[in-house]
């Protein structure tokens, strides 16, 4: 009776590690059939699966890379109506606000046939909390819009060209090229700059911000790290000498009849419907 049940234990085990190897003969018949092959044709074949996952791996990549950038950023700085402006472009309606201390976002459909929508940021324009909330967000930016104080630019021009200075040497914003668009806000202060005279006096403070910088960043070799450099060398900067496209348009997010009535915001909508 032992030898019974020994034989039946072996019989089973068999049983089992048969069970666990169903593969096996297939899997060394391919094993042979390799073995049997030229090497030349295997190396092809190991070259053209190696090729087909690279190609699946960039498409996933570049594919990625496209739909991801569906943010427009509203930046600038303090008080230059950023807020006020997200208010008008999503609802159309004047909103008293405060200065921002955190991001606000919410679907924005822009206003042409096709009704592509984005996602609309407000960033805060704090000196002490813009440069976080810009790096948090700026590799999703399709567009970004910079906001600027048309009723006091003359005051502010060092620091606002300071910001779009930081903004446009940016490595990721300079690979991605995401459209720029400086809104010159503000347009109903009787005494608000243009969008032309505002573009010619941020190129010579830009020009000059430059030569600055690019003296300050330069390594004991000469060359500058860490920065992309504006524009090019040997002439004077302007803002078509960038790899982005650049719009300067007026609109007043406040509008010309105050808070009863609507904004002047058109032209910056058109833009939008662009993208």
């Amino acid at each position: 009776m032992e030898t019974d049940n020994t034989g039946g234990n072996m019989g089973g085990k068999a049983d089992v590690e048969m069970s666990e190897n169903p593969l096996e003969p297939f899997i060394e018949s391919l094993r042979q059939q390799l073995e049997e092959q030229d090497p030349v044709f295997l190396i092809g074949v190991i070259v053209g699966l190696a090729v087909v996952v690279i190609t699946c791996v960039f498409l996933k990549y570049f594919l990625s890379s496209k739909t991801v950038r569906s943010a427009v950023l509203l930046v600038g700085l303090c008080d230059a109506g950023k807020t006020l402006l997200f208010s008008r472009l999503l609802s159309g309606k004047f909103k008293r606000t405060q200065t921002s201390i955190t991001d606000s976002s919410a679907p924005y459909k822009a206003k042409h046939e096709r009704g592509s929508t984005w996602t609309l940021i407000d960033l805060p324009g704090h000196d002490s909390l813009r440069s976080q909330y810009l790096e948090k967000f700026k590799s999703s930016a399709r567009a970004i819009v910079f906001v600027v104080d048309g009723a006091i630019f003359q005051k502010e021009v060092r620091d606002v060209a300071e910001f779009l200075y930081i903004l446009l040497t940016d490595t990721v914003i300079s690979r991605n090229a995401p459209a720029l668009l400086v809104a010159c806000n503000k347009q109903d202060i009787t005494m608000a700059k243009s969008a032309k005279l505002i573009q010619q006096q941020l190129e010579k403070e830009m020009n000059t911000l430059r030569v600055t910088h690019s003296a300050a960043l330069s390594s004991q070799d000469g060359s500058v790290g860490g920065s992309v450099y504006l524009g090019k060398k040997g002439k004077d900067f302007e803002f078509s000498q960038l790899p982005l496209k650049v719009e300067f348009l007026e609109c007043s997010a406040r509008g010309s009849k105050g808070e009863e009535g609507g904004a002047d915001i058109e032209s910056l909508e058109k833009s939008l419907a662009k993208l």
